[in-house]
């Protein structure tokens, strides 16, 4: 690893995990929204504001760091969501393929995550980003567990 990383550096890394959240939080809750199983839509709904609270949570440490943070999701991730807001218009949305899209935004923010914590960063902000990475790596694990079932009942 290398040395101990400037304030900047980690304020860059803390606002790409922002991102991530805020991709998640929206890309959820537009989930949430199209979702046709009650449960599902709830579950949905959880995970958007789990999001909001691990980005709030970030964007007080990025504070702290002397940073200015983050308080949208990326580019890509709205491209995410409109293309999951157009297929979904153009075919019948169902709940797999809601599901699908859900573990694609998992997939990425699962990447973010791996990518931050394998950085050399203080030991508050580490123990914070490995913990929300078990926790995207939980929702990840969830969502594709859903998905699974949901292919096996409509197949």
């Amino acid at each position: 690893m290398s040395s101990t990383m400037t304030n900047p550096e980690i304020v860059d890394e803390l606002n790409e995990l922002i991102e991530a959240c805020k991709n998640g939080e929206l890309g959820f809750q537009a989930c949430a929204e199209r979702a046709q199983s009650p449960d599902l839509q709830s579950l949905l709904r959880q995970r958007s504001i789990e999001c909001r609270e691990s980005a709030a949570t970030l964007q007080s440490l990025v504070l702290q760091y002397g940073g200015r943070p983050e308080t949208d999701g990326t580019m890509a991730g709205a491209m995410h969501r409109g293309w999951t807001n157009l297929r979904a218009n153009l075919t019948d949305s169902t709940d797999e393929i809601l599901l699908n899209e859900c573990e694609r935004g998992e997939d990425e923010a699962l990447a973010t995550y791996r990518k931050a914590a394998s950085k050399n960063l203080p030991p508050r902000v580490a123990q914070e980003v490995q913990r929300q990475l078990e926790g995207v790596q939980s929702n990840h694990d969830q969502i594709k567990l859903l998905r699974n079932q949901e292919r096996a009942t409509n197949a």
